[in-house]
């Protein structure tokens, strides 16, 4: 079968064995005998990674033609995984995943994907260097840390371009000073003072202000903390691909949670402190008060990205605690449990360390 027709699994030209994207490489790379070939980019265009009007809601396709999705029992994330790789275990909660694969949702489309640049052992090296930082960290959660303890999972995104207008009214407040006479305490004794003393005097002000946005990235996931994904920014945009199946081979796949209207309602949630930001600029002054600002938005486009992380997943006293690690840069993010063994210890030598020194004394 062809590499077109099973855009599942890409086979070796030199062993017919299964063929895996490499980060080091740049390339699908059979893990037997090492042949490399460079991932077909057929969907590749001189303008990139196109934007979609938002109104035009364009008909989606499926990940890849051989792809298999599972669904979490336990956190609900599912996600997509071509063979030979297989779901195991659910890299977002660390549940044994033991529902039956089924063929892909057909409405997954990415329009852009960022290709792994961190290889697995890269990764495991920043987790392990991450987790020499944390003290108190349980023993067990060295785990996460090996190779075999992170996922490779593309994470979905929905990514906005658009142009606001937005009309307000508020006040201009602008300093002025009076000199007053103030009785202070010196030396236990009360004294008179000249001080100037800072009063606000405020104008109506109104008017119409205009902000640009350009690939705000809304997640698409509810399977990993909001925050943590903002904490895993910048994301290397220029560098998208245009969305092809090899550059899935041998990861995993989430398929989005948040629909594109909800994405943007969030979008508009996260454009709000800069357009806030923009009116107290066009308002000026030494203070500003905003009563009312109505938005309008326009030129709005979105696209559907894929982008990569390493994850581990890891239980402790029946919490769920995750790191990951942005596949692109290395930055880490995670948290994790303290040992309530490793602080009584650590306690107990302070204590013993303060009584000999006492003694020595």
């Amino acid at each position: 079968m062809s590499e077109a027709k099973d855009a599942g699994r890409f086979s070796c030209p030199n062993c017919s064995a299964g063929m895996e994207f490499d980060p080091a490489a740049t390339s699908l790379k059979c893990a037997y005998c090492g042949t490399a070939v460079p991932v077909r980019r057929e969907h590749a265009s001189p303008e990139g990674v196109p934007e979609i009007p938002y109104d035009a809601h364009a008909a989606l396709s499926r990940i890849a033609d051989g792809a298999l999705e599972v669904t979490c029992s336990t956190c609900g994330a599912v996600v997509q995984f071509s063979p030979p790789e297989v779901a195991g275990h659910c890299s977002f909660c660390a549940a044994k995943i033991v529902m039956q694969p089924k063929s892909a949702n057909p409405l997954i489309a990415p329009q852009g994907v960022l290709p792994f640049r961190l290889t697995r052992q890269q990764a495991s090296g920043t987790v392990g260097d991450w987790l020499r930082s944390r003290w108190f960290a349980p023993n067990g959660l060295k785990q996460v840390a090996k190779p075999d303890g992170l996922d490779g999972v593309y994470l979905p995104f929905w990514s906005f371009d658009a142009r606001t207008e937005t009309a307000y009214h508020g006040e201009r407040g602008e300093y002025y000073y009076v000199e007053q006479t103030v009785t202070v305490m010196e030396n236990g004794r009360p004294v008179q003072r000249i001080q100037r003393v800072r009063h606000t005097r405020w104008h109506p002000a109104s008017g119409s202000v205009e902000t640009l946005f350009d690939d705000l990235l809304s997640p698409a996931t509810r399977s990993v903390d909001a925050k943590r994904l903002s904490s895993l920014e910048p994301w290397d945009l220029p560098e998208l691909h245009a969305y092809e199946p090899g550059y899935l081979a041998g990861f995993k796949a989430q398929r989005y949670q948040v629909d594109l209207p909800d994405a943007f309602e969030t979008a508009k949630q996260m454009m709000a402190p800069a357009i806030r930001a923009n009116i107290h600029r066009d308002i000026g002054g030494d203070e500003q008060r905003i009563h009312r600002a109505d938005t309008e938005y326009f030129d709005v486009t979105f696209r559907h990205l894929l982008l990569p992380v390493w994850i581990g997943s890891y239980r402790f006293q029946s919490k769920v605690y995750q790191i990951t690690v942005n596949a692109r840069t290395g930055e880490v993010q995670g948290d994790r449990p303290y040992s309530v063994v490793k602080i009584v210890l650590f306690v107990a030598a302070i204590v013993l360390a303060i009584l000999i020194l006492r003694a020595a004394s």
